[in-house]
């Protein structure tokens, strides 16, 4: 064999070579694309306790209120990875006030929690079968209900405020928890919301399924009291 042919077939295999490389490559990159295109399904992250369940939000309100909030969960990523199922580790009852998105106070992000909201953060029996779902179903294991400072609907209670529509029916399942109140010492106000707040978590631990997970101690239940002017979260003795 000359020397031309020689090099001639050197650079041939050379060359085969080079292409079964970029083919590997290119199998490899499409693999790899494969798994971003369609992620692994959300990786349950309420297999905590009830208390560090509760913890975890607590963490998340002082970084709020620290100005140290780290926004997790809230890219697409996040998005891609929760679309087919979710695992929230709260379950949140809320006013409707718009001044505090449980998201934001609590920082955390999608799939995180399981909110509920309603003015006045009362207790109907449609709130009621969704939090049994958050909890039974999708396994969220505390149950916050949070009220708030200066609550209107509240205020409006305490007050008795001849309102339209069905507005009175948010009022009447508030009067208890300011009948219960109303001779406490201190801001009137305050002394209602939070009394409201335990009136409305007595109501969800009254439930069946509710009642049983938190025998099991699968499930806490607590209330939490938000400040307007500060953004803390305290949690209400019972």
């Amino acid at each position: 064999m000359t020397s031309n042919n020689r090099q001639f077939n050197l650079s041939r295999r050379n060359s085969l070579k080079l292409v079964a490389g970029a083919i590997g490559t290119g199998i490899l990159a499409a693999g790899a694309g494969a798994d971003l295109a369609a992620p692994e399904p959300a990786i349950a992250q309420n297999d905590s306790t009830p208390d560090a369940a509760l913890q975890k939000l607590i963490d998340g309100n002082k970084r709020f209120v620290d100005s140290k909030r780290q926004n997790p969960n809230q890219d697409f990523g996040r998005l891609t990875e929760v679309a087919k199922s979710q695992k929230p580790f709260a379950a949140i009852l809320g006013c409707a006030d718009s001044r505090f998105p449980s998201e934001i106070i609590f920082d955390q992000g999608l799939g995180d929690l399981f909110v509920c909201r309603v003015a006045g953060n009362v207790v109907t029996s449609e709130e009621t079968g969704s939090l049994e779902f958050g909890t039974l179903v999708l396994g969220a294991k505390v149950l916050v209900v949070v009220g708030h400072k200066r609550c209107g609907a509240v205020d409006a209670t305490i007050k008795g405020a001849q309102v339209p529509g069905q507005i009175g029916s948010l009022l009447d399942a508030i009067r208890p928890a300011v009948e219960s109140s109303k001779d406490q010492a201190g801001d009137k106000l305050e002394n209602a919301c939070k009394a409201n707040v335990r009136l409305q978590a007595n109501k969800l631990k009254a439930s069946p399924v509710i009642s049983k997970l938190i025998a099991e101690n699968k499930l806490k239940v607590v209330g939490g009291y938000y400040d307007l002017d500060t953004g803390t979260v305290t949690i209400i003795p019972e």
